[in-house]
């Protein structure tokens, strides 16, 4: 190999590399091992790991621990849909343009909005596309966005933005709910979109409508982050004026899986299908007058001229859709109506019972579907950590992304927290508050996972 490149010497090959950081000596491995050696090593490692089968846990912040019934892994476990690739030859690939078909039939139905794409990467890089289309689709450079959106989607809008050119302005949060005030003193000519979610961070269902109204008045497009699993019981942003409806699909049919995959949806008003991120399948007949499914619209770069691409986007995420689609069908109609009024009602009692606790209070009393903040009179990631040795993931610190909020706690309700569970959250919080309040500055915010532990 050496002489086919022209090179004397491994060391000529690297000496590009500066001394520094050279290691300049054997990298420090055990001796190899057996396969069932390995299988115990690994297995004990993974022991160190804290999952959501292990603990009860009350953890959101946009990756829910939501049953996921047995059926999604059978079908998703199908070859047909577990190996395949891109659909270069589409027409071949009837099944798995089918589930994309019934795919974004369910969003679009779900949304209120006519169009659909078969699904994106997660939440926070179908926001990124959607500020792109916006781009396009108004000529404009600014984005006006609440903070109420999810801390990832706004980083990754806000990354993609600077590729773009362009500028994004963000509008706070009071009350637990966008300030309107400031956000149609934002809204001017030069805006391209509006970014609102609903529920937001925080777990305040917004008012999309009117806060949506400043961007009707100035021409921008209204970008909607949402839960699917909220959209059982609240009305569809479609039908309160948004053009682009998306958010990360994880809670149908996804597993929490240490973060990921998962996937996106993104739906519009038709006006802005050509712009759209990813591919849509249609449905049509052939010659002989039969069904049939085809990849209608194509944005990725390797279909159709780079130069036009406006997303690239790969097939793993179409199995993730999958199973959402599956998850949804299990439910049906009446039962997926059914699992939201359950987390309206589980929330309400777990808000009532936690803000009757000493040393707890509620962050806002907007309304909310399977998610409020409270506040804690003690170290919130002390608590955490007090709560985490009883066996309780007890939520998510919200200092860790609203500085603002360093006594912050993010609780989640799912249908696998009972109402026992929730009484049990309530007496550990209570105790752990009594045992740690007024030792604030003993323990900092902070990114890293708590006792070595994956969460």
């Amino acid at each position: 190999m050496l002489d086919a490149i022209g090179v004397a010497s491994p060391a000529e090959l690297f000496e590009q590399i500066p001394e520094p950081l050279r290691l300049d000596r054997p990298l420090e491995l055990p001796d190899g091992l057996g396969e069932a050696e390995v299988f115990e090593r690994l297995s004990a490692l993974a022991e160190h790991n804290v999952d959501a089968e292990g603990e009860a846990c009350f953890i959101g912040a946009g990756m829910y621990d939501h049953y996921v019934p047995a059926i999604v892994d059978a079908i998703t476990s199908r070859s047909e849909f577990l190996t395949p690739y891109t659909p270069y030859q589409p027409e071949i690939s009837q099944g798995g343009l089918q589930a994309m078909f019934e795919f974004q039939t369910a969003m679009s139905e779900l949304t209120g909005l006519p169009v659909s794409s078969a699904g994106l990467y997660e939440g926070p890089s179908s926001v990124a596309s959607a500020g792109y289309l916006a781009i396009g689709a108004t000529k404009r450079r600014r984005f006006v966005v609440s903070r109420g959106l999810h801390p990832h989607s706004r980083e990754a809008l806000t990354t993609y933005s600077a590729g773009y050119g362009a500028e994004v302005v963000e509008v706070g949060v009071e009350g637990g709910l966008t300030d309107a005030a400031q956000l149609a003193a934002a809204v001017d000519g030069e805006t391209a979109a509006v970014f609102l979610q609903t529920p937001n961070f925080l777990g305040g269902v917004e008012d999309v409508e009117a806060l949506g109204a400043a961007a009707k008045e100035h021409g921008a497009l209204l970008v909607v982050a949402c839960d699917p699993i909220a959209l059982s019981v609240l009305k569809p942003p479609g039908e309160c004026g948004a053009d682009i409806a998306l958010g990360e699909g994880q809670a149908l049919g996804n597993r929490l899986d240490f973060g990921g995959p998962s996937f996106g949806f993104f739906c519009a008003t038709e006006g802005q299908i050509r712009r759209m991120p990813g591919r849509i399948a249609g449905e049509t007949t052939d010659v002989d007058g039969r069904r049939g499914f085809v990849l209608a619209l194509q944005t990725r770069e390797q279909h159709i001229r780079r130069e036009k691409a406006t997303n690239n986007i790969c097939t793993a995420q179409a199995l993730n859709a999958l199973a959402a689609m599956v998850h949804l069908a299990w439910l049906g109609r009446r039962g997926f109506r059914e699992l939201g009024e359950l987390l309206v009602r589980r929330t309400a009692y777990a808000r009532e019972r936690l803000a009757a606790v000493d040393g707890v209070e509620l962050l806002h009393e907007a309304p909310a579907v399977r998610e409020f903040a409270v506040r804690l009179e003690a170290p919130v990631e002390a608590v955490l950590d007090f709560c985490a040795e009883r066996g309780i993931a007890a939520g998510y610190p919200l200092g860790r992304e609203y500085p603002e909020h360093p006594d912050g706690l993010l609780v989640a309700i799912t249908e696998r927290r009972s109402r026992e569970q929730i009484d049990e959250l309530a007496e550990v919080l209570a105790e752990a508050i009594s045992t740690l309040r007024g030792s604030f500055g003993t323990s900092e915010v902070t990114k890293e996972p708590r006792n070595g532990a994956i969460r």
